[in-house]
């Protein structure tokens, strides 16, 4: 099978329609469309992905980028970056056992030596690049093309247990499975890769002494729930003015930054005299980065940040949309549009709506460090206690 019909589209996200391309060396492009060209004439559909994977990582742009999940095979494994490291977190086979554990080596090539390999797959920040890079560990054809092939029909993987003993496990590369059912397309980070958000609002009312809103996501496909949950979210910040607001945003990919707003503005009236602390993680994206990017511009530095770096920066491209690929049946997501949170800049792409509320909240710095690991079971509830009672 050819996947010529595959490689116009993205092509054409490249040279005409991805404006996140634009500072990008023609001669650069070119060298790596003709990879890509050339893949695509023959029938390794595995081979192709990794180069137009590789063409589209040019942007350094992370909303720009080829999505294989739904094209390829992958051993049964779940894979996922906490802080810096990688831990496997569920799997089908006997491997399941170690669960969850962390990932040292892959046929006897350390994690980190594969990470710098992948590097040029991945487009965006080395946050963004953690959150996608993990399916890599699963793909048999990217461990090959990344220099550590598997031995015949057996890829090693080597662990650390949270005992802090090593273990050794062989899983058979005739076991891979579809990709989507262990890596879902939009990465949310859970040790289940089934997850999915239970509501848009999570209130926990902590009495006098403050109220934690958990906010899984922003992104509401029937346009109708959503705002009701931040209509309800904003009138309790509103009435408990007096304690210790904290807001969770980890593992938030995003959605509709606009629909936030009736939040954004009570967090902002409430937030002035006692503060705010946001949780954010590398899974927190998009319209939840601009969320907390407004609160740290209204509320200086009454706003706490608590976590590690988010998914992106505060200059982005982002709009677009996602293109199926008809012959592999991987898609490509591209950007038509500039978001400039950190200082305060639209240009031409930028959507009127978008660039009217558009301000300079320069950098997100996280103000206090905070990983939890598969190992920490601790309730979001007692988290939130626990922090309140630290804030207040």
């Amino acid at each position: 099978m050819s996947f010529s019909q595959d490689l116009a589209p993205i092509l054409d996200v490249v040279k005409r329609i991805d404006p996140s391309f634009g500072s990008v060396d023609p001669e650069q492009i070119a060298s790596h469309a003709e990879d890509a060209h050339r893949y695509a004439s023959g029938t390794a559909k595995d081979r192709f992905l990794l180069s137009a994977m590789r063409l589209l990582a040019l942007s350094g742009n992370g909303h720009t980028c080829l999505i294989p999940n739904d094209a390829i095979h992958v051993l049964p494994l779940r894979f996922v970056t906490v802080g810096t490291s990688v831990f496997l977190t569920k799997a089908s086979t006997p491997v399941a056992e170690f669960a969850p554990c962390k990932l040292v080596a892959v046929n006897g090539v350390p994690v980190k030596r594969i990470e710098r390999a992948a590097e040029c797959l991945l487009a965006g920040t080395s946050q963004r690049k953690r959150v996608i890079g993990p399916l890599l560990f699963a793909w048999p054809a990217a461990l090959v093309h990344l220099g550590c092939a598997s031995s015949g029909d057996k890829t090693q993987y080597q662990f650390e247990t949270g005992d802090g003993h090593t273990a050794k496990a062989n899983v058979s590369i005739s076991d891979a499975v579809p990709a989507s059912e262990f890596y879902p397309s939009n990465e949310h980070g859970q040790v289940d890769p089934v997850w999915s958000p239970n509501g848009f609002v999570a209130i926990h009312d902590y009495a006098d002494d403050g109220l934690a809103l958990t906010l899984p996501s922003f992104f509401d496909p029937d346009e109708r729930a959503f705002p009701e949950a931040i209509d309800r979210a904003a009138t309790w910040v509103r009435s408990r003015r007096d304690g210790v607001l904290v807001i969770d945003v980890r593992g938030n990919t995003g959605g509709d930054f606009l629909a936030t707003m009736p939040l954004i503005d009570a967090i902002t009236e409430s937030a002035r005299t006692n503060g705010c602390a946001v949780l954010v993680d590398k899974f927190t994206f998009s319209a939840a980065i601009v969320f907390v990017a407004i609160l740290r511009y209204r509320l200086k530095r009454k706003l706490l940040i608590i976590g590690e770096d988010m998914g992106d920066g505060l200059r982005f491209f982002a709009e677009g949309g996602l293109i199926e690929l008809p012959a592999s049946g991987a898609s490509i997501r591209y950007s038509t549009a500039l978001h400039d949170w950190e200082n305060g800049l639209a240009d031409q792409t930028t959507p009127p709506e978008i660039a009217r509320q558009i301000v300079a909240a320069g950098k997100l710095e996280v103000n206090r460090t905070w990983v939890t690991t598969p190992f920490d079971a601790t309730p979001k509830d007692v988290l939130y206690r626990q922090l309140i009672n630290d804030l207040a």
